[in-house]
């Protein structure tokens, strides 16, 4: 990968320079976007921050921002901090599934922030009802595609769509594409790079990383999605066998197995999933130091006890029907010898 500044005339420049164009032409191709609808970000949350607080800062401060409690942390800390700085904002509430309802976007609504999917839950959102809607109230819509894309299609007509190159299996990066016409006020102020929505020296390999995930992501999904739905049934129906209840909609990402468990606590069986070799989740990867409970879970109406005993598995694109095998005789075993809370 060329080292070179992507901004400096020389030889090392231009090759960098030839490098990230690559990157951002691959990135338009897979989300049928024009090059110039395509920046390159740090991260998945640094992209829904700069999509939010960017596009909100152009509107006046009367235009509601819209969005529901079960969004990630990104798009609802990026509400605070509008809601600090004199926005209107509204979270709306979702259902027992964590699905939102398009009927909550009011006729006032200037801009409004959709998830693709959740990503605790995996439950997929009615995102073109939503767009449909909130175009009609002539709001700006954002969707957060940081979790789903790997396995399912983005809808067309969102004005906004914020990526994670890790979600997408790249490592780092981000991407986010801005319709041709939507301007965006910076995060960060300096150079022109990135058509003028992020300065500074644009990381080409992470670029190039995100761009490629995306594009074998739109290329393999199908084939990839209907083998993990193989798997995430698998895992679904052995976490209700052993007394979990199952977490999120039916019409959810497929290679999500997701539940809770009243009895018991959810960082107890991370932790002996952990040792025996099973990296598992309790709620969002971005809260896993915090011992509170899963405000998607609370959103969606389970109890305290319930949200504290959430335990949620995912397969990859790497995981295979051997390593699904030895994954649920070790969560039997766990779940047999973590005891119930008193």
């Amino acid at each position: 990968m060329p080292e070179g500044n992507p901004s400096s005339p020389h030889a090392d420049g231009r090759a960098a320079r030839a490098a990230l164009d690559r990157a951002r032409d691959l990135a338009a191709q897979a989300l049928g976007a024009d090059r110039t609808e395509i920046s390159f970000t740090g991260s998945g949350t640094e992209s829904v921050n700069l999509a939010l607080l960017g596009a909100a800062r152009r509107l006046t401060k009367r235009g509601l921002v819209v969005t529901w409690a079960a969004e990630h942390q990104s798009v609802l800390g990026a509400a605070r901090r509008l809601q600090a700085e004199g926005h209107s904002v509204e979270v709306a509430r979702v259902d027992g599934s964590g699905r939102a309802d398009p009927s909550d976007i009011p006729a006032s609504a200037a801009l409004v922030s959709i998830g693709l999917a959740n990503n605790e839950v995996g439950t997929i959102q009615p995102v073109a009802a939503i767009i449909a809607r909130a175009h009609e109230a002539g709001a700006l819509v954002h969707v957060d595609a940081c979790a789903g894309p790997r396995w399912i299609a983005i809808p067309e007509g969102a004005d906004l769509v914020s990526l994670s190159g890790h979600k997408l299996g790249a490592g780092r990066g981000g991407i986010l594409f801005v319709k041709d016409g939507v301007r965006l006020d910076p995060l960060l102020y300096g150079g022109p790079q990135e058509w003028g929505r992020r300065a500074g020296r644009e990381d080409v390999g992470a670029a190039t990383a995100s761009a490629t995930a995306l594009a074998a992501s739109a290329r393999d999904r199908g084939l990839r999605a209907a083998a993990a739905a193989r798997q995430g049934s698998a895992l679904r129906e052995l976490l209700a066998e052993l007394g979990g209840t199952l977490t999120g909609a039916d019409f959810r990402l497929p290679n999500f197995a997701s539940c809770a468990f009243a009895d018991r606590r959810g960082e107890d069986l991370l932790l002996a999933l952990d040792l025996a070799g099973v990296s598992a989740s309790s709620g969002s990867a971005c809260a896993s130091g915090s011992l509170d409970p899963s405000h998607v879970l609370l959103a969606m109406g389970l109890s305290l006890d319930q949200a504290l005993g959430s335990l949620r598995l995912t397969t990859g694109y790497s995981t295979t029907d051997d390593d699904l095998a030895r994954a649920e005789t070790i969560i039997r075993t766990v779940l047999a010898r973590t005891p119930a809370r008193a």
